[in-house]
């Protein structure tokens, strides 16, 4: 049999400025357009073929591909002399489209909860120790809370935190809480560890978690996590509205809507609401 070699485009190099051909922004660009262009060829591509469809030197695609080889972005086959994408490559891409699914998946949710319990809800995901807001349904009152994507909350003193923390295995959970200290965001925030890993073990035992005012003064929230189909908490859903509207008689109302809403998402995600038992996270 003979092997057809497929032509490829030349990729067309953005016209340069004085940013992009400073040091390590020319350098990324050039990168990304390696990756852009290994990504387009399944059976993979040579170093002379990448210089080619990138209008790189040679040396300046070497260079590149063995950094980007070292941080596993794409990896080269020793048996057919191909570059071809990494294993990391593809971490980084299952992550934004699981990330794209949930918000896709949730939002129905979230607003079908937003209507019923008259407040805004949210979906967030944890990110660095901390949870980042991924989508907002904002309520109908002239009151209401503003969680902008992409903003970030505290584990300790935000509902979506605590709730993720009881979604984790207990010795993980445990872990995180006493690998850190916490700050004090108003007089009801819980730094103190044991009373925290006590507040955890309630949220467990009860499938959402609360947020009376620790975060800010006169905010409320409850939520509860979002699992994957390993019973892994992956994000959690939550409602937040003024302590005039949540009195503290909402608190178990507002808790059964929003687990309800996680489960309906867990489900539609493939995912599993572990049975697990009541643990008392104490230390």
């Amino acid at each position: 049999m003979i092997k057809q070699t497929k032509r490829k485009a030349r990729i067309k190099k953005p016209p340069t400025n004085k940013v992009e051909s400073s040091g390590q922004v020319q350098s990324l660009c050039r990168a990304l357009s390696i990756l852009n262009v290994i990504a387009e060829d399944e059976a993979g591509m040579t170093m002379t073929e990448i210089s080619d469809c990138t209008s790189l030197p040679m040396s300046t695609t070497h260079r590149l591909l063995t950094t980007l080889q070292h941080e596993r972005y794409v990896r080269y086959d020793t048996q057919q002399s191909l570059w071809k994408m990494g294993v990391q490559a593809f971490i980084i891409g299952n992550a934004f489209e699981r990330s794209r699914d949930i918000i896709a998946t949730s939002r129905p949710y979230m607003k079908t909860l937003m209507e019923q319990s008259g407040e805004t809800t949210n979906l967030a995901v944890a990110d660095q120790g901390e949870c980042i807001y991924l989508a907002q349904v904002e309520c109908r009152q002239m009151m209401r809370v503003q969680a902008k994507p992409g903003s970030r909350v505290p584990f300790h003193s935000s509902a979506v935190g605590k709730a993720l923390l009881a979604g984790m295995d207990e010795v993980k959970a445990k872990k995180f809480i006493q690998m850190r200290e916490f700050e004090r965001a108003t007089d009801n925030t819980v730094i103190d560890q044991h009373a925290l890993c006590k507040e955890v073990g309630e949220a467990r035992k009860n499938g959402y978690a609360r947020d009376d005012e620790e975060h800010c003064v006169g905010l409320r929230c409850v939520a509860s996590a979002i699992y994957d189909e390993e019973g892994v908490p992956i994000a959690a859903v939550s409602l937040s509205g003024p302590r005039a509207r949540i009195g503290d008689d909402q608190f178990p109302v507002l808790g059964r809507m929003v687990k309800e809403t996680a489960a309906h998402i867990t489900i539609e995600l493939g995912g599993m609401v572990p049975n697990n038992k009541p643990m008392s996270y104490q230390n």
